[in-house]
């Protein structure tokens, strides 16, 4: 049985974790992948306050051994479904079964999938969704880079320092024929799917919250990228991991 259950544990998770840990609540984390979220991604961050240029990974390990040495408790599993059983919660992962007594969401966003038609387009070669982890198996050879943003931008970027080739192909554009791996980064969208039956998400599946962190269901807070919000920064999603595990705390001594 635990106080708060968070789900994720990337900067707004792991956050949140922090201040419930230092309350002295009972905590436990759950993240599907490797903690850290999409950060760990970037190798060089430049608008983190008080540490111009750290790199995403060092950053994210340092808040990570920060939570565990306050005592929060961390297992990676995914959480499938959400109960409500009279003023407890059950959350139910791909492994187990775990109580609490009030959960914070902070599952962020993933990239946002190619549609059928042009991944048939593409064929047997591999898709991929992260030029800095998947870039250096395809040293001095040929890719392309799905997309027409600043995140495609970024991904040719880094791609041209590690492959032979990157091709930048937007929306419409063919995929040339003598690439041997195509990156797609044509945005990110709320990994919020396991709880729109839980609680209110709006048109585009971010769950609906102001700045309070509460969401539609008394009890359920969510913090990060996930909700809804103008600006996601790693700095405001360190702010919602805060302002989650506070309302999270006055709502336990309620």
């Amino acid at each position: 049985m635990y106080d708060v259950i968070i789900i994720g544990a990337g900067m707004a998770g792991m956050t949140a974790a922090i201040y419930v840990a230092r309350a002295g609540r009972k905590v436990l984390v759950l993240e599907n992948k490797a903690h850290g979220g999409q950060i760990i991604n970037s190798y060089k961050i430049e608008n983190w306050p008080g540490d111009f240029g750290v790199s995403g990974p060092d950053l994210m390990e340092k808040i990570y051994n920060q939570m565990k040495d306050l005592g929060a408790e961390i297992k990676y599993e995914e959480a499938i479904s959400l109960k409500e059983e009279g003023e407890k919660f059950l959350v139910k992962t791909d492994e187990a079964e775990y109580n609490c007594d009030a959960i914070i969401i902070a599952t962020g966003t993933e990239p946002r999938k190619l549609d059928e038609e042009r991944t048939k387009e593409v064929g047997d070669r591999p898709i991929l969704y992260c030029a800095t982890c998947d870039g250096a198996l395809y040293k001095d050879k040929t890719v392309a880079v799905i997309g027409g943003g600043n995140s495609a931008k970024h991904e040719i970027e880094y791609l041209e320092k590690i492959v032979a080739k990157v091709y930048p192909v937007h929306f419409e554009d063919p995929i040339p024929e003598d690439v041997e791996a195509v990156f797609v980064a044509i945005g990110r969208e709320p990994a919020t799917s396991a709880f729109k039956d839980f609680v209110d998400l709006d048109e585009n599946g971010y769950i609906v919250a102001d700045e309070s962190c509460k969401t539609s269901r008394n009890g359920v807070f969510v913090a990060g990228d996930c909700r809804t919000k103008n600006i996601r920064q790693l700095v405001t999603a360190a702010g919602d991991g805060a302002v989650a595990a506070e309302t999270a705390i006055r709502y336990l001594g309620e």
